[in-house]
């Protein structure tokens, strides 16, 4: 049975899209069977997937208000698999609020597909809201970027509130798939000392692969590709193929637990 991974952080800007593009592209690469579903508005992660976030008839926004079924959501592109999309999201929370068992509607379409997946990843956006609510009730775990800088660890104690009540009230199974820290610049004691903060608080949830900061990264979405097929040799590329590897071994140590 696949799991259900929410790639979340209240504060934008941390590389949570780019996380959840190139760590599924990555996984594709090393054999597994990934689906994307992108759950911000903004469908970046779609687009960075290959997909005409334009021409987009059944993807996000019809999953959720039933138009069309999960297996009927999915994108096929030549990067990988993804339920997409675009602006037309972000009407998808007020109609969410008027339907019973709303924080569970992404949870009850996705679960249908998790026999078809190793890895479900859900790009969540950047606030809580109800399709951020909906994407940690559907997950099994989160994965959390941080970004290398001061105010990124005032973010992190917010989002740690908001699993906690997640966790309390809504999804008891969550848990936190690791932690990432991201825009890595080695010419800066304040990324040291981030990342030595994030590693007292998490300890071994912390990956040991760090992205750094790279133009490459930067560059890659607005060719409408993953950093690995734009520039496989970058060290942005390099470093989430590294990160698919880890992850790939944790999952498989748990698995043998």
């Amino acid at each position: 049975m696949g799991k259900i991974i929410a790639i979340t952080n209240q504060k934008g800007g941390v590389g949570k899209t780019t996380t959840c593009v190139n760590l599924s592209r990555a996984l594709i690469r090393e054999g597994k069977r990934v689906l994307l579903c992108d759950m911000d508005p903004q469908g970046n992660a779609s687009s960075a997937m290959g997909v005409d976030k334009n021409r987009i008839t059944d993807g996000t926004y019809s999953l959720l208000t039933g138009a069309v079924s999960a297996e009927g959501a999915i994108t096929r592109t030549r990067f990988g698999e993804v339920i997409a999309a675009n602006k037309e999201l972000s009407g998808a929370g007020i109609e969410l609020v008027l339907q019973a068992e709303r924080e569970y509607i992404l949870k009850k379409a996705l679960n249908g597909l998790r026999d078809s997946y190793d890895y479900i990843f859900i790009d969540c956006p950047p606030s809580l809201e109800m399709l951020t609510l909906n994407a940690l009730c559907a997950c099994d775990s989160v994965l959390i970027p941080v970004q290398c800088e001061y105010f990124a660890l005032e973010g992190l104690s917010d989002l740690i509130t908001t699993l906690r009540l997640v966790k309390q009230r809504l999804n008891p199974d969550i848990d936190v798939e690791g932690v990432l820290l991201t825009m890595f610049d080695a010419r800066l004691n304040l990324s040291f000392q981030v990342a030595e903060e994030v590693k007292k608080y998490f300890k071994n949830k912390v990956y040991s692969v760090m992205i750094p900061r790279n133009v490459r990264l930067s560059e890659a979405p607005s060719h409408g590709k993953p950093v690995i097929d734009y520039d496989y040799s970058s060290k942005g590329s390099q470093a989430y193929i590294k990160l698919a590897r880890e992850f790939i071994d944790k999952n498989c140590g748990k698995a043998g637990r």
